[in-house]
């Protein structure tokens, strides 16, 4: 069976090209319906990545967030027409230590080897979640994020010690947003505080006990733990603002993705006798963590909708570039294509 698809060839260069599927594989075809941007596929399609790193990774096929349509199951787990969660960590050994997100020998789609953007995908049935019905398809696009943040959180939840009276969470953009939320509704017995920079979507976290400005933090202000959602060039200040308000033994879950290396106040780290932890992708078992959540709290999704900046319907290369070019010119929410294809 030929399948079509759509790869990054070089930055802002996109080109069809072919390959065969065996439709007598024991994997499920999936046909790929709605697919989120992320920042890191914006990172590749504009070139923000060093050279060498591109030129290892490409051509390659963007996207790793998606929800697709059962075309063919041989296994028998799903039905033609179910609606599915892809799982992008695609991992090739078992470890009874380490997570599959963690093992090195797994693969990543849109990371190494061919992501989403095709007309159909051939993967096996545990790396797909059913969607309950009548879900928003724009939000369960993008649940690949949210299971990161879950995952996160359930790390935390077998690290830090049981006083969580407080919990910080600096940032103020998409990861905040889901991690705020999703905490929130895991420990409602926490009072959740937010750190950010810009007003106007701190005013978003309507569901949090507290937001400050990041520059206007009450000296007497104190946390017992804290999740680092920044990243870049600002993970800096926002480790090292955690480190002075957080209190003795406290756990810091960092997020934030950051290219160069961190300088933190590693005294500090010392005598308040703070533990650090660091989370990355997610694997099955946070997909249907998230996918189960959904299911008991409705009202998630329905706050998780007004982060969609945008549904744009997909038919050809011209679509996919306007939805790049809008997405890197939306400051806070989640461009989606709905592949009309």
């Amino acid at each position: 069976m030929l399948n079509t698809v759509y790869r990054l060839t070089q930055p802002r260069k996109i080109e069809i090209e072919f390959s065969e599927i065996d439709i007598f594989s024991s994997d499920v075809i999936v046909r790929p319906r709605y697919l989120s941007i992320c920042h890191a596929d914006q990172r590749y399609f504009q070139g923000n990545r060093d050279a060498k790193v591109l030129a290892q990774k490409l051509p390659m096929a963007l996207i790793h967030e998606a929800t697709g349509e059962v075309v063919h199951d041989p296994s028998g787990t799903f039905k033609p027409g179910d609606k599915v969660v892809m799982i992008p960590n695609t991992p090739t050994e078992n470890d009874d230590i380490i997570a599959e997100n963690y093992l090195r020998s797994s693969k990543f789609r849109a990371s190494g080897f061919d992501g989403f953007m095709q007309e159909y995908v051939q993967m096996p049935a545990d790396r797909l979640v059913l969607l309950p019905e009548g879900i928003d398809p724009a939000v369960a696009a993008f649940t690949e994020i949210v299971s990161v943040s879950v995952h996160a959180i359930s790390r935390f939840d077998k690290i830090a010690h049981s006083r969580r009276d407080v919990i910080g969470i600096w940032g103020d953009g998409i990861l905040s947003y889901i991690t705020s939320l999703f905490f929130k509704k895991m420990f409602p017995e926490s009072k959740i505080y937010v750190f950010g920079i810009v007003p106007k979507k701190l005013a978003d976290f309507t569901f949090v006990d507290e937001t400050f400005l990041t520059t206007q933090i009450p000296e007497d202000l104190k946390i017992d733990h804290a999740f680092e959602c920044v990243g870049g060039n600002a993970s800096q200040i926002a480790i090292n603002q955690i480190i002075d308000y957080i209190n003795p033994e406290g756990t810091i879950s960092i997020l934030g993705v950051s290219e160069y290396p961190v300088p933190i106040n590693t005294r500090m780290v010392l005598e308040k006798g703070l533990r650090i932890f660091g989370s990355s992708r997610s694997g099955r078992d946070d997909f249907r963590k998230t996918v189960e959540l959904y299911y008991r709290h409705p009202d998630i999704v329905e706050r998780l909708g007004r982060m969609v900046g945008q549904v744009k319907p997909v038919r050809n290369i011209k679509d996919i570039m306007e939805a790049f070019d809008f997405d890197i010119q939306n400051p806070f929410g989640k461009t989606v294509m709905k592949w009309e294809k």
